[in-house]
């Protein structure tokens, strides 16, 4: 019970297995983007009060590993990962704009799962594997 935390009035442990992809899954999360983008989603994380225990990026979508309290919202705290990186992104390569026609960065759907403490060894492994081919 390592992860447990204490709110006001609460006892929790919370982590959610987060994926989403990049508009028309092109290829585009290499180099310079890849470093951004990490950059970008761990002040994002620390400015809404949640923690990404773990992170991997593939050329053409994000795993993270999101350490959350009762109060977030799911899709609050995926809008602002996926909006506001989407635009600094664009903001500090505008090149990218090129490969996605103009349009947006990130495909609007995602996957999301709750996991367990049962889980969670096997959810970090299968994220810091997926580079490994």
């Amino acid at each position: 019970m390592s992860n447990v935390k204490k709110g006001r009035g609460c006892v929790y442990s919370i982590q959610y297995h987060i994926v989403w992809c990049v508009k028309y899954r092109r290829k585009v999360l290499t180099g310079v983007v890849e470093e951004k983008l990490e950059e970008i989603l761990f002040n994002i994380a620390e400015e809404n009060g949640f923690t990404i225990e773990e992170y991997n990026c593939d050329q053409d979508h994000v795993h993270l590993l999101i350490d959350c309290k009762p109060q977030h919202y799911i899709p609050n705290f995926i809008k602002a990962l996926k909006g506001v990186s989407g635009r600094f992104i664009f903001k500090e390569c505008p090149w990218l704009k090129d490969s996605l026609w103009g349009g947006h960065l990130w495909n609007p759907s995602y996957f999301v799962a709750t996991v367990s403490e049962n889980t969670q060894a096997q959810v970090r492994a299968y994220i810091q594997s997926q580079k490994e081919k």
